[in-house]
């Protein structure tokens, strides 16, 4: 079975808060095969199936800050372990590796293949390089904008919403790269897509 494999692990973590259960609860509702799950200590780690749902929790690990995130792409054995900490196969040694790299790693995050072709995840990770670059310089009236539109939300409606004009909104907007952002989610899923085996990547 050909899977994501993230595991996160807390940078920093002997001089600050325990912050995996609040982690935890940021991801509870990003699709998974296995749930994210304390493994040990300060890290946590999930295995997705579905391209669509890692651009949802790297957004959110990324705009949280204060995480080496490592991406593991390949197989796992079967059948599946009942927690994702109890996982074994290919894609988890990946992501170890993965993890331990991105605490030296432009925005503390790498990917790695367990596959013969690691061409893809390559071209994965520089894509969430650059979306994460992106998300840096998104202020927090950035994020107000970006979560309103994010929720359905038009322009004009989130002007109402915000007290503020159209053109206000319009300014942040282009200031927080809403509509970039957008297109590098929609990319990072589609070489999500292409880095995992057609059966997997298909359902």
């Amino acid at each position: 079975m050909d899977v994501l494999v993230l595991t996160v692990d807390q940078d920093d973590s002997r001089s600050g808060a325990d912050r995996v259960p609040a982690a935890l609860q940021l991801l509870d509702d990003v699709p998974t095969v296995l749930a994210f799950d304390r493994t040990v200590g300060d890290e946590l780690q999930g295995v997705l199936d579905d391209p669509a749902a890692l651009p949802r929790a790297l957004e959110r690990l990324l705009r949280d800050g204060g995480w080496n995130v490592g991406l593991g792409v390949g197989p796992i054995e079967t059948p599946l372990a009942e927690h994702s900490r109890a996982g074994r196969g290919p894609a988890y040694v990946a992501a170890r590796e993965a993890v331990t790299a991105a605490k030296s790693s432009p925005w503390r995050l790498r990917a790695v293949a367990a596959t013969d072709d690691a061409t893809a995840v390559r071209a994965l990770e520089s894509a969430v390089w650059l979306w994460a670059a992106l998300l840096a310089r998104r202020t927090t009236r950035g994020w107000e904008v970006a979560d309103l539109v994010d929720q359905g939300l038009t322009y004009d409606e989130a002007a109402q919403h915000l007290g503020i004009t159209p053109s206000a909104v319009s300014q942040r907007a282009a200031a927080a790269g809403i509509a970039e952002g957008r297109r590098a989610r929609e990319l990072v899923e589609h070489l999500a897509r292409l880095a995992l085996p057609p059966a997997a990547g298909a359902r």
